[in-house]
């Protein structure tokens, strides 16, 4: 595993997924809403660079940080 991919402590994929079923959507519904194809998302969330910027990753882990997402629900 790549050193980059290590560092994001979040596995988005099943964020994702758990997010849908939190909401009662599909990911098909997501992206529906979102106006653009079920395969799209579906190929985002099963991207083997991942959702977050491989480059980005780099940066951070250069000035020695890890990266953590939070998601908070918009009231």
């Amino acid at each position: 595993m790549d050193r980059c991919e290590s560092i994001v402590k979040n596995n988005i994929d099943v964020d994702i997924k758990v997010k849908c079923i939190e909401e009662g959507i599909t990911q098909a519904q997501l992206a529906e809403k979102m106006k653009t194809t079920s395969q799209y998302v579906n190929r985002i969330v099963k991207k083997q660079d991942g959702v977050v910027n491989k480059t980005f990753l780099a940066m951070m882990e250069e000035l020695g940080y890890d990266v953590e997402l939070t998601y908070v629900k918009r009231e």
